[in-house]
């Protein structure tokens, strides 16, 4: 638990405020006392960006995670130097540098490199390439290094934990997506995140309705009553503590999200316009459910102030500190669980007590 965790960051699009975030993260020389962080990308490129925005952040090159020095900012070279950085444009070889980075990354974590990775923002259209045909890399980490378990999207900042049922999902298939099955399955995983990754025994989660006014009782739509209800009924009956489905607007409106240690939305813009408007520039994109512990900005690319020294470094700061406390909070999950007490016989639901009694 005292050890430095070494921290994977991948470089993101080099065209957007990945480097920026990253360097300026390191700028405060305080940030590496508490990891040792290996950047994944281009020392070059790198230092591109530190003269575009006037950063003073020191950095040490290196070629393989095992040479990672403390107390310094290593960046490993798995990316041609050679690549072109147009600021503030998608390019297909700013989309192939992205993807060399965080595979070499993922390489490093299933090789136990790193110990956690925190990745800079993507472009999701430049990115997709024959080994790349995901909307993000939620998806992508999870086929590749999930072990075959299912990721769930948080948006955090500090209590308030915002989770995702569908994902990058269309608008005009949002509905036909919900299912009872598919809310039960990430209500679960939010669950067992909450209690393991953030250390709360016995987590309060809202639940958002899926139509305006949660369908008025039918009126405008029936989700609510014919999938979400159910589904939160049965995991209700088996000890969950689920509310709602709550209105979007008014729950958000009313700080009733204070109320809750995290809120389950049904699509990506019923929980994420909220949470940005709330924590934007705080904010951290959280993949729970996964072996790997992966946190990352909750901003995108920027294109539009890339390169002018205007991006704020609070978030992936965040991310950062967020991943090595889920990680530590793990650790400590495992080892107060790991040698569990056997059942008195007055815990167990049979009749030990009436045998008790007959013998006296």
């Amino acid at each position: 638990m005292s050890e430095k965790l070494r921290v994977g960051i991948t470089h993101g699009d080099v065209n957007g405020v990945g480097y920026e975030v990253i360097l300026k993260a390191f700028e405060d020389p305080t940030m590496l006392d508490f990891c040792i962080p290996i950047v994944y990308g281009s020392p070059k490129v790198a230092a591109y960006h530190r003269k575009a925005i006037d950063c003073t952040t020191n950095f040490t090159i290196i070629n393989n995670a095992s040479e990672a020095q403390k107390q310094k900012l290593n960046v490993l070279t798995c990316v041609d130097d050679e690549v072109k950085v147009e600021l503030g444009k998608p390019t297909e070889e700013a989309g192939k540098a992205a993807l060399d980075a965080l595979e070499r990354a993922l390489a490093d974590y299933r090789e136990g490199l790193i110990d956690v990775l925190v990745t800079a923002p993507i472009n999701k259209h430049t990115i997709q390439a024959e080994n790349f045909h995901f909307p993000g890399h939620t998806e992508y980490i999870q086929e590749r290094v999930g072990d075959g378990q299912k990721a769930l999207m948080i948006l955090m900042k500090d209590e308030l934990r915002v989770a995702l049922v569908t994902g990058h999902v269309s608008v005009g298939e949002i509905a036909s997506t919900i299912t009872k099955e598919l809310i039960q399955e990430k209500l679960t995983i939010f669950e067992k995140s909450l209690r393991q990754d953030f250390g709360i025994g016995k987590p309060r989660i809202a639940v958002l309705a899926l139509n305006p006014h949660a369908g008025d009782e039918g009126l405008i739509g029936k989700e609510e009553q014919e999938v979400i209800i159910p589904a939160m009924a049965e995991l209700k009956e088996k000890g969950m503590f689920c509310y709602g489905p709550y209105p979007a607007d008014g729950f958000f409106g009313s700080e009733q999200y204070t109320k809750f240690d995290g809120i389950l939305a049904m699509y990506h813009d019923q929980g994420l316009a909220p949470f940005k408007a709330l924590a934007m520039e705080e904010g951290v994109n959280y993949t729970a459910g996964l072996p790997i512990v992966r946190t990352s900005p909750a901003h995108g690319t920027a294109y539009d102030i890339a390169g002018k020294g205007v991006a704020s470094e609070a978030s992936m700061r965040h991310a950062i500190y967020t991943a090595l406390d889920v990680y530590r909070c793990r650790l400590a999950d495992a080892e107060a669980h790991r040698n569990p007490l056997k059942k008195q016989y007055h815990e167990k639901r049979d009749d030990s007590h009436k045998l008790k009694l007959d013998e006296e």
